[in-house]
């Protein structure tokens, strides 16, 4: 009976023991990380808006290197049109909007800011511009190409009916042709009814490119073959630092011309585009929220970044690493200097 209790005893404190080694070594474990960058253990995983235009994909890039690399969180990509992953960001599907194109989503962007869903946090760019475009030469010529001026009176986009024999569409000879915006985007319904707002719709076909791909194909083969051509774009984007482009005029800009009720009846503004996070972001990553609020570029940047890719054939993580490599100077006060220290490591 004695030597029962001696064993039971002996039993009792093998257990304690093999317990409290147990925890000694987890607890060991838990903060190696520590001195390299903080624990990650417990770090969510961070998603990113991709709408599907090649800037967004940049700006997401640039992003994920500080935000894995120099705070220590793992990152996912969550790929969609406009309305969808706008409202993955205001339901918490999404955590981090890059490019948020204000005005081209007004109601839905002030009801998801005013609700408290969504906080912007910083205006990555507001020099851009959009709008119908044409060659240059197809207005001025181009002597060193041989190119005679095909329309020296086109200035606005009111002046397109006189001109719908130049930009004959193909597969209705009776009209001209429009390339409109890549559908699925939210400025493809603007368009649309700007289209339709001026009339043009009884001169020119509205032709659909189906991607931004496809939109730059047919102006890059128009463009090298010096053959008219008028259609949507918007800067930032590699064809704008690539092509000469003429900006057609518009109806200078009024709140009263710019709404659906009224047909956008006027030029686009000039659009903020923001950087926006999730509501629960401050909580979930603050140093993050904070890097966030710092983070702004410009068009003629963007726009150097996406021709650098498009001429070197990288993809948008390479492009990231190039772009910083080239403008140290512009994200050196993003983050505090220990991160942007792990960043430069990261890079090189």
């Amino acid at each position: 009976m004695n030597r029962t209790i001696k064993n039971k005893k002996r039993l009792t404190i093998m257990i304690l023991l093999l317990s409290l080694i147990l925890v000694f070594f987890t607890a060991c474990s838990s903060g190696t990380d520590t001195e390299e960058g903080g624990d990650t253990g417990n770090k969510e995983t961070l998603v990113l808006a991709d709408a599907q235009w090649e800037s967004i994909q940049f700006h997401n890039s640039v992003a994920q290197i500080f935000i894995e690399e120099g705070f220590g969180y793992e990152t996912d990509i969550m790929s969609g049109t406009t309305p969808v992953t706008f409202t993955g960001l205001e339901n918490g599907d999404i955590d981090i909007y890059m490019e948020a194109w204000v005005q081209n989503i007004q109601d839905v962007y002030d009801n998801a800011i005013e609700s408290g869903n969504v906080v912007e946090k910083s205006v990555n760019f507001d020099d851009n511009r959009q709008g119908l475009y044409v060659p240059t030469y197809v207005i001025e010529g181009d002597p060193e190409r041989g190119i005679e001026p095909m329309a020296p009176d086109l200035k606005t986009v009111k002046d397109l009916p006189k001109y719908k024999e130049l930009f004959e569409d193909e597969e209705d000879p009776s009209k001209g042709r429009i390339y409109g915006s890549p559908s699925g985007w939210e400025v493809d319904n603007i368009l649309r009814l700007k289209y339709e707002t001026y009339g043009l719709d009884e001169t020119f076909t509205y032709f659909s490119p189906g991607s931004s791909a496809g939109l730059a194909a047919s102006l890059g083969t128009s463009y090298e073959n010096g053959d008219p051509w008028v259609g949507y774009y918007w800067e930032p984007e590699w064809v704008m630092a690539k092509y000469d482009l003429t900006l057609l005029e518009d109806e200078p800009f009024s709140e009263e011309l710019w709404s659906e009720d009224a047909g956008f009846a006027c030029e686009w503004p000039a659009v903020d585009v923001t950087v926006a996070v999730h509501k629960d972001m401050q909580e979930k990553a603050p140093e993050v929220v904070e890097f966030l609020s710092n983070y702004k570029t410009g068009k003629d940047l963007t726009n150097d970044a996406l021709l650098y890719m498009q001429e070197n054939g990288t993809d948008v993580d390479e492009t990231a690493i190039w772009f910083l490599k080239e403008n140290e100077d512009l994200w050196a006060s993003w983050a505090s200097e220990d991160i942007i220290e792990k960043v430069k490591a990261a890079i090189q």
